[in-house]
C-alpha cells in the first residue's frame, strides 16, 4: 500500500516554489540592467541623449543602465540588434532623424522599422548649423547661394553619410533653392566637419552640439542656423529661412524598443525620460550643447515616425537618393 504520509508537505513545497518564481517576475520594472544600444560614435546626439538618461535612471532606479556604441551601415545594424532583442524593455535604441531615413534610402534591410521596433520617447531636440569652407569668401547664406547659383554642380557639401540626416538637410537646400551641390559622403559628422574645416569641401550643415564649441572659439564659420527662429547663443546669426523661405531642419533624438514590449514599460520609461528633461542639470547640460530637453508619448512618437519615413521617402524619390 502507498504512503500518502509526506503528500502535503510536497504540495506545500510545490506551491512555494511556484509562488517564489511568480513574485519574482512580479517585480516593479526594472529589476535589473537596461542596456541602451546607440548606432553612432560616442559625442553624437544619439550617444549624448542616451548617456544622459542612464545615469539619471541609475541613480532613481538602483540599476545600471549600459551605453553600448554599436556604429555602422547607418546606424541599421545596432538597430538590427535591438529589433531581434527580447521585448521586455531591457534593450533600447537610442536614434535619430537616420531611423527615419532607413527605410527611404535601402530597398533591403534587416528589419522592417514601422512593424519589428516601436517608439517609446523623443529625448531631445536640436537645430543645425551651415559651416563654410574658410577658402569661400561669403559671410551671408544670401551670398553663398548667390555664388553658387552661378556655377551649378561646381560647389560641393559634406555629409556624414549618405542618407544621413546631414545629407538630407543640404538635400532639402538644394530643393527649395534650385541650386545644385556636389556630395562628398564621409564616415561620420566629425569627419564631415574636417573636410569643412580643411577646405576640401564647401560647406556641410552639421548639428549644433557637434559645432557649437568650434564656432564659439573661432575655429568653424557658421553662416546660418537651420531653425525658423534665430539661437540664444548666436542672435546675430541668421536662419536658412530668411534667405530660403520655408527651409527648415531639426535633428532629433529618441528612444525605440522592440515591437511587442509592455505598453506599461514604454508609458513609464517615456514618463521618466519627461522628469528627467526637467531637471535643471539635465536642461543646463543640453543648452550648452544647443539641444533642447523633448519629450512625448510613445503613441505620438510612433505617429511621428511614420509620418517622416512617408516625407524621406518622398525626399529620397524625387532626388534619387540610394545607398545601395
Amino acid at each position: 500500500m502507498k504512503n500518502y504520509r509526506f503528500q502535503p508537505i510536497c504540495i506545500f513545497i510545490a506551491l512555494f516554489l511556484i509562488l517564489g518564481v511568480v513574485d519574482v517576475g512580479a517585480q516593479p520594472y526594472p529589476n535589473k540592467s537596461v542596456k541602451i544600444v546607440v548606432g553612432f560614435s560616442p559625442g553624437g546626439g544619439p550617444d549624448i541623449s542616451a548617456r544622459v538618461i542612464g545615469q539619471k535612471w541609475t541613480e532613481k532606479w538602483g540599476q545600471s543602465v549600459v551605453v553600448e556604441n554599436r556604429p555602422g551601415a547607418g546606424s541599421n545594424i545596432a538597430t538590427q540588434v535591438v529589433a531581434s532583442s527580447k521585448p521586455d524593455g531591457y534593450t533600447l535604441l537610442s536614434v535619430s532623424n537616420a531611423f527615419a531615413i532607413a527605410p527611404a534610402i535601402y530597398s533591403k534591410l534587416p528589419f522592417d522599422t514601422l512593424k519589428d521596433l516601436e517608439g517609446v520617447t523623443l529625448t531631445a531636440t536640436g537645430s543645425a548649423l551651415v559651416l563654410v569652407s574658410p577658402n569661400l569668401k561669403v559671410n551671408t547664406m544670401a551670398e553663398f547661394i548667390a555664388l553658387a547659383k552661378k556655377d551649378p554642380g561646381k560647389y560641393t557639401f559634406s555629409s556624414a553619410g549618405v542618407g544621413s540626416g546631414s545629407h538630407f538637410a543640404a538635400e532639402i537646400l538644394q530643393a527649395k533653392t534650385g541650386v545644385e551641390f556636389l556630395h562628398v559622403p564621409t564616415k561620420g559628422i566629425p569627419e564631415g566637419i574636417t573636410e569643412v574645416l580643411s577646405g576640401r569641401v564647401d560647406f556641410f550643415i552639421s548639428p549644433y552640439a557637434s559645432a557649437i564649441n568650434m564656432v564659439r572659439d573661432g575655429r568653424a564659420k557658421a553662416i546660418a542656423i537651420t531653425s525658423l527662429q534665430r539661437g540664444k547663443e548666436f542672435p546675430n546669426l541668421p536662419t536658412v529661412a530668411e534667405t530660403v523661405p520655408g527651409y527648415q531642419w531639426e535633428f532629433w533624438y529618441g528612444l525605440i524598443a522592440p515591437m511587442g514590449t509592455p505598453k506599461d514599460i514604454l508609458v513609464q520609461i517615456s514618463q521618466e525620460v519627461k522628469r528627467i528633461n526637467q531637471l535643471p542639470d539635465v536642461k543646463d547640460r543640453y543648452a550648452s550643447l544647443g539641444l533642447e530637453p523633448t519629450s512625448n508619448t510613445p503613441d505620438d512618437f510612433d505617429k511621428m515616425i511614420k509620418i517622416q519615413v512617408n516625407e524621406f521617402i518622398r525626399i529620397a524619390k524625387a532626388a534619387k537618393i540610394t545607398a545601395e
